[in-house]
C-alpha cells in the first residue's frame, strides 16, 4: 500500500463529502469486467481488495480510494498472423491475391472474433483525498496516469476542482542552488541527478552513484546546465527524486518510519492496511509542506 510515485494536486474548494457519501457516490462508476468488444475498462474497487467491500477507506479524516484497469491482450502480431493465414487462403482457394482493402476487412473481422477471446490484465492505481490540506495525492508515476484517476473522480463527482500543486520559486533554480551551494538543513543531497541545458530540446545528462559537489559536476553547472531531477533525503525519514514539474518518483520511507510501521499492533490485513495508510500519510502531511517551504511556498493563485 506504501506509495511509491506521487503526483500531488492542490483542492481550489472545500472537500466536504464524507467517506460513507463518497462510497455511494462512486459506486455508480464501481469497477464491471470488460465484456464483448470492450478493449478495456475501468472503475472504482475496494482499496482493501478481497479483505473489503467499501469503495472508500477512510483514515483521520482521509480517504483512501483505489481505481482498476482491465485491458484486452490482443498483441497486433497475433492479428497479423491470423490475417495473413486467411489470406493465403482465400488465394490458395480462388487463385487471386488479396488486396489492401480486403485485408482491412479480414483484420477488423479477425479483430471483433479474437477480442472477446483475448487474455486480460489488471492493473490498480490509488488516490487519497486529505480534505484537511486541500490535497489529492496519487500514486502514478506520470501525470497522464494520474489524470485518468482524477477523470475518473471527476465523472463520478460531477465536479473535482483540483490543479497540480505550484510553488512560487522555480523548482529548476531551487535544486540548482541545493547542488552548486548548499541545501536546507533537514535536507540530504543523495548521488543522483539530471541536468539539462535550458533550451529547446538542449541535452541532457543523467548521473547517477556521483558526489554531486565533485569536480565533474559543478563544471556542468558552471557551464549553465540546471538540475532537472535530484535524489534527496528529508530527516532520514524519506527519500525520493524530486522533478522539475514537482512530481515525486521512487519514494522510499526509510528505515525510521518502518520501524515505527512494524512497531504498530495490526492483527489482521485491515487494521495493518489502515495503520500503514496512518502513518504514510502522517509523513506526507509533514514532508510535502516542508518541501513547498523549500519552494518558496505554495502558490495560492
Amino acid at each position: 500500500m506504501w506509495f511509491r510515485n506521487l503526483q500531488i494536486y492542490q483542492l481550489t474548494e472545500d472537500f466536504g463529502t464524507s467517506a460513507e457519501e463518497l462510497h455511494e457516490t462512486l459506486q455508480e462508476k464501481a469497477f464491471k469486467p470488460c465484456q464483448g468488444l470492450d478493449t478495456h475498462r475501468i472503475g472504482w474497487t475496494s482499496p482493501l481488495g478481497k479483505h473489503g467491500e467499501s469503495l472508500v477507506h477512510a483514515t483521520n479524516g482521509r480517504l483512501m480510494l483505489c481505481m482498476r484497469r482491465e485491458d484486452r491482450l490482443l498483441p497486433a502480431s497475433v492479428v497479423r498472423e491470423a490475417v495473413e493465414e486467411k489470406a493465403e487462403e482465400i488465394e490458395a482457394t480462388e487463385g487471386r491475391e488479396v488486396g489492401r482493402k480486403e485485408k482491412n476487412r479480414i483484420k477488423e473481422e479477425v479483430f471483433v472474433d479474437l477480442l472477446p477471446r483475448a487474455f486480460t490484465r489488471s492493473q490498480r492505481s490509488y488516490a487519497y483525498i486529505d480534505p484537511q490540506n486541500h490535497w489529492v495525492i496519487v500514486d502514478c508515476s506520470t501525470a497522464s496516469k494520474a489524470e485518468e484517476i482524477l477523470s475518473l473522480l471527476r465523472e463520478s463527482l460531477g465536479s473535482l476542482k483540483v490543479r497540480p500543486l505550484a510553488v512560487n520559486q522555480a523548482p529548476t533554480a531551487v535544486m540548482t542552488g541545493w547542488v552548486n551551494s548548499s541545501a536546507p538543513a533537514d535536507l540530504l543531497i543523495a548521488d543522483e541527478c539530471e541536468l539539462k541545458e535550458p533550451v529547446e530540446k538542449g541535452g541532457v545528462i543523467r548521473i547517477r552513484g556521483m558526489d554531486l559537489s565533485s569536480d565533474e559536476v559543478q563544471q556542468h553547472l558552471k557551464s549553465g546546465k540546471l538540475v532537472s531531477k535530484l535524489a534527496i533525503e528529508w530527516q532520514e525519514r524519506i527519500a525520493c527524486v524530486l522533478g522539475d514539474d514537482l512530481s515525486i518518483k521512487r519514494l522510499k520511507f526509510m528505515e525510521l518510519v518502518m520501524d515505527e510501521a512494524a512497531d504498530t499492533a495490526a492483527d489482521d490485513a485491515v487494521m495493518r492496511f489502515d495503520a500503514d495508510f496512518a502513518l504514510m500519510a502522517l509523513e506526507l502531511s509533514r514532508f510535502i509542506p516542508a518541501l513547498c517551504d523549500y519552494l518558496g511556498g505554495a502558490n495560492q493563485e
